[in-house]
């Protein structure tokens, strides 16, 4: 459930910091190019923060 719920909060990060950068500032993809790189180094090392996050507010795998 947790990676199910990651991918979809990174996805929606994804998608509104297109829409912001679209419409409000070219400077939003910078958020973009994070979110990213996070689910880049997540996929090497194993380790997301977004998880640990999730895990704080007591939603388990």
């Amino acid at each position: 459930m947790k990676n199910r719920i990651v991918r979809a909060i990174a996805g929606s990060f994804i998608l509104i910091s297109l829409l912001l950068a679209i419409y409000v500032n070219q400077n939003w993809l910078w958020f973009t190019a994070f979110v990213g790189a996070n689910l880049l180094q997540s996929s090497f090392t194993k380790w997301c923060l977004m998880e640990d996050i999730l895990a704080k507010f007591g939603i388990k795998n």
